[in-house]
């Protein structure tokens, strides 16, 4: 298990003390939309971005702890998930944390963009989940959360 500390952005401790790394959450309850989105960003979600860390997140208080206990430069949230959809949790997270990250919502269909832009959503990605679209709407948001801190 790992502490808050360990989520920060731009961590300097641990074995990635040497370059930036930015953590990012992903929520979903099925494990191979999870492994989806981790494989299409990869590493670095673009050109000249720090590397990335995940955190997987499984159901909605599993969200809700982790963002609670970390420091997410981005949230890319399920809105299909069983139960939960991620379109609440971020209409939720949005709602009630100052300063909430951005998020990436996941879509069933192009037409539910009117449904995650309800939920506050920074960004749409509808299925099939093209990895290229997943990998810009994360850089866009990650280089716009860097541009914040350093401007």
């Amino acid at each position: 298990m790992t502490s808050a500390q360990d989520h920060l952005i731009g961590s300097a401790s641990g074995p990635a003390a040497e370059e930036d790394v930015v953590d990012l959450l992903v929520y979903s309850d099925d494990v191979d939309t999870r492994r989806a989105v981790v494989q299409a960003i990869g590493r670095r979600a673009g050109k000249g971005l720090p590397r990335v860390r995940w955190t997987e997140a499984a159901t909605q208080d599993g969200v809700l702890s982790k963002v609670a206990e970390g420091s997410f430069a981005v949230l890319v949230l399920d809105g299909e998930a069983a139960k939960v959809g991620g379109m609440a949790i971020a209409r939720q997270l949005k709602s009630e944390i100052y300063e909430c990250p951005p998020v990436v919502v996941l879509t069933a269909r192009a037409e539910d963009r009117w449904l995650a832009t309800w939920a506050d959503a920074d960004a749409v990605v509808p299925a099939p989940y093209d990895p290229i679209a997943l990998q810009e709407a994360v850089a866009g948001l990650l280089r716009r959360q860097l541009d914040g801190q350093h401007g």
